[in-house]
């Protein structure tokens, strides 16, 4: 009989939840559901799919976990907006991930930092401007010998993503400067900094206040530049 047994194989029961979890998200689709509209009950969800119940309540689980659904009192289970980040804000710890993911993000944030001109001179305020004045008023003219600080640039570039009113940005740059922190100083990017004189926080406030969103462009290039070349090298 043991013989026998060692012959079958186990059901992956894992494979189902994944399964009916899709269909669950694609059964919501259909159904046209919006934010704060009620899913159906666990049983007529279970008899639909022609599953159990324990697996519908696994795959409900997992679509609380990512925030697309929650659980409100008298109302059952209703559709919530989730939040983009919040698994990836867990997950993102510098000292855990792999070289070749947190070089990934280290270019991420480059990126990032120098396609949002448009966005920072279509939104930016004077009130925005004389904070950025104020931020960058004990900072040296020309950065030749400091290529980053992490409260620097909290400070200043927070502020930036900041103007540019989207929350999404926002967030995602909270989350990114530990790895850039992380990577400038862990020794993954081999090449020495190669010191030279760049744009400044003081000169991209400059080309804020009376510039174009093509020069805010080609100033934040520049003032990344030695980011750049470590890169490249």
């Amino acid at each position: 009989m043991e013989k026998l047994f060692d012959t079958i194989k186990t059901v992956d029961t894992s494979s189902l939840v994944d399964q009916v979890e899709m269909n669950l998200i694609d059964l919501l689709i259909k159904k046209n559901l919006k934010v704060g509209d009620s899913i159906p009950k666990e049983v007529e969800l279970a008899n639909f799919l022609g599953v159990s119940r324990t697996v519908i309540r696994e795959a409900l689980l997992r679509l609380r976990m990512i925030g697309l659904i929650d659980s409100k009192k008298h109302r059952g289970s209703i559709i919530t907006n989730p939040d983009l980040l919040a698994l990836l804000e867990k997950r993102l710890i510098p000292q855990v991930l792999d070289n070749a993911t947190l070089r990934d993000v280290f270019e991420l944030r480059l990126v990032l930092e120098v396609g949002m001109a448009d966005f920072i001179m279509e939104k930016v305020t004077r009130e925005d401007i004389e904070e950025l004045k104020a931020i960058v008023a004990g900072e040296p003219d020309l950065s030749a010998t400091h290529t980053f600080h992490i409260q620097h640039e909290i400070n200043f570039h927070g502020k930036l993503y900041e103007i540019t009113g989207n929350d999404t940005l926002k967030k995602f740059q909270k989350m990114l400067l530990p790895v850039f922190d992380y990577v400038h100083t862990s020794g993954i990017l081999k090449k020495e900094v190669e010191l030279k004189k760049y744009v400044s926080h003081k000169g991209l406030v400059d080309i804020i206040e009376h510039g174009s969103a093509e020069m805010l462009r080609n100033g934040m290039r520049n003032h990344l530049e030695n980011h750049f070349v470590r890169i490249f090298n």
